[in-house]
């Protein structure tokens, strides 16, 4: 067993886990926080996905001994049941999610997918390498492909991302 700390969704959290412990089971099994979804457990579906220093990634996939001090956050530390973050308000505003089940991911998948286009990262479907990304429905669907629904919700996904999207274009101009 190895002690391991953690900044989960805001606090501060402290557990000894065996060194073979994923961060999803960590969180989950440990912790007792059940945002992320253990979907595939082989990061092909992305119903894990968290943002792990600010970054999105796979909680199935990453040993949680090799994140000690780091600060995750979920969906549901996201926002509050009275001020959502403006990508969930977004989901609920479009009926970006059916059964829910991956919602938590794809919300953690496109919070982080916003701010790697903001920061001027280009995907696999980016045109020009040198300009900033725009993000147009191919740009989206692209750089959201790693999340999976079960349920088909794709179109109200999209649209919640790109509502999402248009909202973080708006507050960097004001």
């Amino acid at each position: 067993m190895t002690a391991l700390r953690l900044t989960v969704d805001g606090a501060e959290r402290h557990l000894d886990v065996d060194t073979r412990t994923t961060l999803l089971d960590a969180l989950r099994e440990r912790l007792e926080v059940t945002s992320p979804k253990k979907g595939c457990d082989h990061g092909q579906c992305g119903s894990c996905t968290v943002l792990l220093d600010g970054r999105r990634s796979l909680s199935c996939l990453t040993l949680a001994v090799a994140q000690d001090g780091a600060e995750v956050v979920t969906a549901a530390g996201l926002g509050s049941p009275d001020a959502l973050h403006p990508v969930q308000q977004a989901f609920l505003d479009h009926d970006g999610y059916q059964c829910g089940y991956c919602t938590p991911g794809q919300v953690c998948s496109a919070v982080g997918m916003l701010a790697e286009a903001a920061q001027g990262h280009p995907s696999h479907a980016t045109d020009d390498l040198e300009a900033d990304p725009e993000l147009t429905d191919a740009e989206v669907r692209e750089r959201m492909s790693g999340n999976l629904c079960r349920c088909g919700a794709y179109a109200g996904i999209l649209a919640a991302v790109q509502q999402a999207a248009g909202a973080a274009r708006a507050e960097e101009r004001a």
